[in-house]
């Protein structure tokens, strides 16, 4: 019997993959938290983490992680609730800008999703679909967030593609995706 499962969702820009990965973590367990990577720089950011916490409900705890999210995944994850971290991609451009090694932080993250002793649910943006960017640094991003991805999907029991609001399950997880408890 499997005890914890781990499940990435990906999707673009407003492909409903936070949706889906909110709704999948609340089938799962009461206890919920929430770990988030963004940070508020500006106004708009500001309003778009205020919009994220109302469409969550009491039994969400959130801790913040902009840069150390494998401390904060080993230090949540646990049996008996539920992890979810929003995003992946904002928290690999916060490693970016703060000129961290990223393969190293990726490698350390990888492991602490692996050794997660709790069910755990990563969103991340998937970028490679789109046109290549214009700057050097745009081209290291969206490559470095393949990489990320590829990574990461091989450590998770499930990867689910969010398009339009659909989930497509992606890597299937013996039994259902849907049960990760």
């Amino acid at each position: 019997m499997i005890h914890h499962r781990r499940v990435l969702v990906l999707g673009g820009a407003r492909s409903g993959k936070s949706r889906t990965a909110q709704e999948l973590a609340e089938t799962t367990s009461e206890q919920r938290i929430y770990i988030a990577t963004a940070q508020a720089h500006d106004d708009e950011m500001r309003a778009r983490i205020a919009r994220h916490r109302t469409e969550r409900d009491d039994l969400w705890q959130t801790r913040e992680a902009p840069l150390d999210l494998a401390d904060t995944i080993r230090m949540q994850a646990g049996p008996g609730r539920v992890v979810l971290v929003d995003c992946l991609t904002l928290w690999l451009s916060n490693v970016l800008l703060a000129e961290r090694d990223v393969e190293q932080e990726t490698e350390q993250l990888a492991q602490a999703i692996g050794d997660a002793a709790g069910p755990l649910i990563l969103v991340s943006n998937e970028v490679g679909q789109g046109i290549v960017p214009a700057t050097p640094l745009g081209r290291v991003f969206r490559d470095a967030q393949g990489r990320l991805n590829q990574q990461l999907a091989t450590v998770c029991d499930a990867v689910v593609f969010v398009a339009a609001g659909c989930p497509v399950l992606l890597k299937p997880a013996p039994p259902l995706w849907l049960t990760l408890a």
